[in-house]
């Protein structure tokens, strides 16, 4: 733990450092630009969204003695085909003031109608953000809600202006909150009644809640304080740490605290020119249930309509135990006439996400020494670069990210990825983005199982385009 707080503290301290050099400027604040309306400017009620279409195209190869795909080597998130053609992403929202009775107040509403781990598994629409900004205390701004909580730059940023069409491996796997099922359960795929022979489930979309996208229900207080170029950011929140699962699950609440300096030269807005660095700390307890005494239930695919094979449910719904969820990170983004170039490492303890088809956030059974994401750690970073090719519509991009899952453990694994990509400007509101994606993973410790799983792990093609409103 000593030696991930110092790698730690040595990201913040060279963020720091370049914070204070001259020559640069700032990043888009998004607390303020997300969570707060323009004094004076900001109407009753603006509408506004965007829609995402994309295609992706996965080059892997199958296990190499079952034939089947890994859900690494499929297209998310319906993981059963290795190429699809999606509308990812639809979303429309409504924000603005509580003027005439108080400009004070500001609002902000967004719903979700693309298919994406949002809505896929609920094959529905489903409302993202919801919250109220009360801006009456100096300084100490407060938002109530359901919103985007403060922490790694990629999950806070405006999804609409990302510069890449998929997450890095390690705010995917690490960030990209999933929540277990409430009830736990076996899949005994060969009808045999031998409930050991599965363990929690045979799809690779075994997961039935939504992911967390970057997102918490809660109340958080922030502001941001300008004095000449520089402009400082903090935020401080408590949320339920159930996602966008509005209820709470448990009783006890998730911790966010969240620092930003900034040395702002010119612009506004999503695409503001200047250098901001960041740290930020997140910590809260998950449930997760450990009854293993079952009783048999219907075993019937729903989505296929297809025999499975027997299933068997917790007889206890109420047997959950609660597991330490940490996270923390450091980082810096810089843009400037048409060059950008951002870092940022991240770590995380308990809760380890291993694959949707690992509903236990285990690679063995239940309680297995080994192999236990709900006890694990993991860490990485990612390191992005763009140029604006002479100030044309068109600019070149490439990232670079590294995930070390399970550190210590005799399953760790180590991901290495790295994204080439051409973003098209066709105006302010609309552009095309093409990636291509190498990626490859390796057990630390030679685990035969995993070494195959991942072997034949290739390339991905992925097109998109998208258009403001």
């Amino acid at each position: 733990m000593f030696s991930q707080l110092h790698k730690l503290n040595m990201a913040t301290s060279l963020c720091l450092l370049i914070c204070l050099m001259p020559s640069m400027a700032s990043a888009a604040n998004w607390l303020i630009l997300q969570g707060t309306e323009k004094n004076g400017t900001a109407g009753r009620a603006k509408v506004w969204g965007f829609i995402q279409g994309q295609f992706q195209q996965d080059f892997s190869t199958s296990h190499p003695t079952n034939d089947k795909f890994t859900p690494a080597k499929l297209i998310g998130p319906n993981l059963t085909s290795q190429n699809q053609i999606n509308i990812n992403r639809a979303r429309i929202g409504v924000r603005g003031t509580g003027m005439p009775i108080d400009s004070r107040i500001n609002y902000f509403i967004l719903s979700e109608f693309g298919n994406n781990g949002i809505t896929g598994k609920l094959g529905r629409a489903k409302i993202t953000d919801a919250s109220m900004t009360f801006n009456h205390i100096p300084f100490a701004r407060i938002r109530f809600g359901v919103f985007k909580y403060p922490g790694s730059e990629e999950g806070l940023q405006a999804i609409h202006v990302a510069d890449y069409i998929n997450f890095s491996t390690v705010s995917n796997q690490l960030m990209l909150e999933r929540f277990p099922n409430d009830d736990n359960y076996v899949k005994n795929a060969s009808g045999s009644g031998n409930t050991d022979t599965q363990k929690l489930g045979t799809s690779p979309s075994g997961l039935e809640k939504p992911i967390g996208a970057y997102r918490d229900v809660g109340i958080q207080l922030f502001d941001s304080y300008k004095h000449d170029e520089w402009e400082h950011s903090y935020a401080l929140m408590m949320g339920n740490g159930n996602g966008l699962n509005y209820g709470d699950n448990n009783t006890n609440k998730t911790m966010y605290y969240y620092l930003s300096t900034e040395r702002i030269f010119n612009g506004s807005g999503a695409r503001r020119q200047g250098i901001k660095v960041y740290a930020w700390y997140q910590s809260g307890l998950r449930s997760y249930d450990t009854d293993f005494s079952y009783t048999k239930q219907d075993s019937i695919d729903g989505e296929n309509n297809t025999t499975i094979g027997d299933v068997y449910k917790s007889a206890n719904k109420t047997n959950y135990q609660q597991y330490k969820r940490r996270r923390m990170g450091a980082g810096f983004k810089f843009l400037k006439s048409g060059y950008r170039l951002s870092a940022e490492y991240l770590q995380g303890t308990g809760m380890i996400f291993l694959g949707p088809h690992k509903e236990s956030f285990d690679v063995n059974k239940f309680g297995a020494a080994e192999g236990n994401g709900l006890e694990g750690t993991a860490n990485g970073w990612y390191v992005d670069a763009g140029w604006r090719i002479l100030k044309s519509n068109f600019e070149l991009d490439l990232r670079y990210d590294k995930y070390n899952r399970l550190t210590g453990d005799k399953f760790e694994t180590n991901f290495t990825t790295m994204t080439i990509g051409l973003q098209y400007f066709a105006n302010k509101k609309s552009r095309l983005t093409f990636n291509y994606t190498h990626r490859s993973a390796v057990s630390a410790n030679g685990v035969q199982g995993l070494e195959k799983n991942f072997e034949g792990l290739g390339g991905r093609l992925a097109l998109s385009a998208i258009a403001i409103f």
